[in-house]
Order: C-alpha cells, then sequence, then structure tokens
C-alpha cells in the first residue's frame, strides 16, 4: 500500500513539472508577438542589422576619441592640479635651553632681546594669520634711535596685549614712557615710530612704510618656531605651519644690518649720507650776493 501511494506521489511531481514547463514557454510565446515590430509595408526595407551595429560604432569611436582627447590634455598639462605649497625650510639660531627643554630667556638675537612669548590664543580668529601668530603677552626689546634725538640710542619694548576680539600692539621708548605707539598691527606701530624718527631728523632717511612683524621679532626664524611649538598652535585654523631647520653652523644670519628701519647703525649711517647730501647741495647753490652781483651785470649789458 505504501510503495503505491510513494508511486502516486512521484507521478503527481513529475506532472506538476511538466505543467509549470508548459507554462513558461506558453508565457515566453506571448511577450515576443506582444514585443515583435509590424511588418514593413511594401517599399520600405526592414530595419536591418548593420544600422544598429553602425550607431553602435559611431558610439565607441565618440567614446574613444574623447578619451584620446583627454589623455593627450594630461600629458601636454601633467602638473596642473598640482599645488606649490611646498615652503622651504627657515633656518634657526640654536638658542640654550634649561634640563625641561624650554628656552631660557632672555633670548638674545642680535639686535633684538625676547623676554616672553607671551600665550597663543587660539580661539579669536585675529590673534594669528596665515604666517604669524600674535600671542597675548608676548614681549620683546630693541635698540634703535631715539624719537626726540635718532642719533643717540634708545631701547624701545615692544608688547601684545589682549583687546578684546582683537590684539593691540605697542611700542614703548625708554625715554618716553608715558606716550607708548599704540596700534591695530605690528606694522602700524613700526610706521609711526619711523615717521616720527624723519620728523626728528627733519628729512626722510627711512622709509616710513614699516616692517612690523620684523621689528618686534615675531617673523625671526628661531622666535616662530619657539611660538608654533607652544601650547594652542594646533587650534589656529588659519595658521599654515612653517618648516624649520637648526643651523648647522651656529652663526645668526644678520638679515637686518643693512636695514635703517631695524638697526641703530644702519640708521645712522642714513643719516649721514642725508646730512652730506643736504650740505652738497646747499654749497652747490649760489649764494644771494652772487646772483645779485650777476643779475647788475646783465643790466649794465642790456643797457649799454
Amino acid at each position: 500500500m505504501q510503495e503505491k501511494i510513494l508511486i502516486v506521489k512521484e507521478e503527481r511531481r513529475f506532472l506538476l513539472k511538466k505543467l509549470y514547463h508548459l507554462q513558461a514557454i506558453a508565457e515566453t510565446d506571448n511577450q515576443l508577438q506582444i514585443h515583435t515590430p509590424k511588418l514593413p509595408t511594401a517599399g520600405l526595407s526592414p530595419p536591418s542589422a548593420t544600422s544598429d551595429t553602425s550607431s553602435s560604432a559611431k558610439k565607441t569611436s565618440t567614446k574613444k576619441r574623447v578619451t584620446s582627447e583627454i589623455l593627450e590634455t594630461i600629458k601636454m598639462n601633467p602638473k596642473v592640479k598640482k599645488s606649490n605649497t611646498t615652503k622651504t625650510k627657515k633656518i634657526v639660531h640654536p638658542i640654550p635651553l634649561d634640563i625641561t627643554g624650554r628656552p631660557v630667556f632672555p633670548i638674545v638675537l642680535g639686535g633684538l632681546t625676547v623676554h616672553s612669548l607671551g600665550e597663543v590664543v587660539s580661539d579669536r580668529p585675529d590673534y594669528h594669520s596665515e604666517d604669524l601668530i600674535f600671542p597675548v603677552g608676548y614681549c620683546s626689546t630693541r635698540v634703535y634711535g631715539s624719537l626726540k634725538n635718532p642719533e643717540r640710542k634708545c631701547v624701545y619694548t615692544c608688547k601684545i596685549v589682549d583687546g578684546g576680539t582683537a590684539p593691540s600692539f605697542e611700542i614703548v621708548a625708554d625715554s618716553d614712557l608715558d606716550a607708548p605707539l599704540v596700534g591695530n598691527s605690528a606694522r602700524e606701530c613700526h610706521s609711526m615710530l619711523l615717521r616720527h624718527i624723519n620728523r626728528a631728523v627733519g628729512v626722510e632717511v627711512v622709509n616710513t612704510k614699516g616692517r612690523g612683524p620684523e621689528f618686534f621679532g615675531l617673523s625671526h626664524p628661531t622666535i616662530q618656531n619657539l611660538i608654533q611649538s607652544s601650547p594652542g598652535t594646533r587650534k589656529c585654523s588659519l595658521y599654515k605651519w612653517s618648516r624649520f631647520e637648526v643651523s648647522r653652523s651656529g652663526g645668526e644670519p644678520l638679515m637686518e644690518e643693512n636695514d635703517p628701519s631695524l638697526n641703530f647703525d644702519a640708521l645712522q649711517r642714513s643719516i649721514a649720507f642725508s646730512k652730506s647730501h643736504m650740505v652738497s647741495v646747499i654749497k652747490d647753490e649760489p649764494s644771494e650776493q652772487l646772483l645779485s652781483s650777476s643779475s647788475a651785470t646783465l643790466r649794465d649789458l642790456l643797457m649799454s
């Protein structure tokens, strides 16, 4: 009895498979009839496979041409997208450090003396730029010509103080502590100082454009490297980090010694040159007596 039941089940399974197969064939035939295009009318040729082949060939050739043009452009301009972001390394002067690796103050760099690096303010964007950081509490001194008598030495103290949303820069002469030169930038303060120098001499001996970051010492590679290594610098979003390398020779390049707006001795040379030039001009000018006698002689000649 069980054998008969098994045989019946097998026959039923076989018949179901056959039925499903026939249904699939019927559905395929219906789809072909629906999608088969109508026969062409008399006088018209049916669409041939050659036209489809030619159109696809045209598309392929167009793609190849565009691809070849792109490749040629890349070959001709291989460095179009390459940006010149590589910066040269700045040479720094080795300075004394304490047992913890921190710099020993004051730091003397030629005519510049730095007494404090201050603290980096990273949460206010005006306290740094792409090239420089302006730490609050930064303090340096520099020997330069006096405001009242530029031929005499004077010690100027440069400071950066908290001015709220933006830093405030100060230059104070030790001979006139009650009259600081205050500005919104180091360059503005330095420009004010140079204008005072020219007025005191009576002739333009320095360019009043100003080199504030250099006068303060903020752009000096050694100081810039120390400020860049200070806490909070990485949070300065606009600042672009510089690369530094310690000088192997240990010598300090004197790049400011010939700049009269930064160096006292260079300022004295500029003043001496200006004064000698003024004297020579005065000597070359004819005196009033010579002019009057020449005029009288010319008058006599005309009347005779």
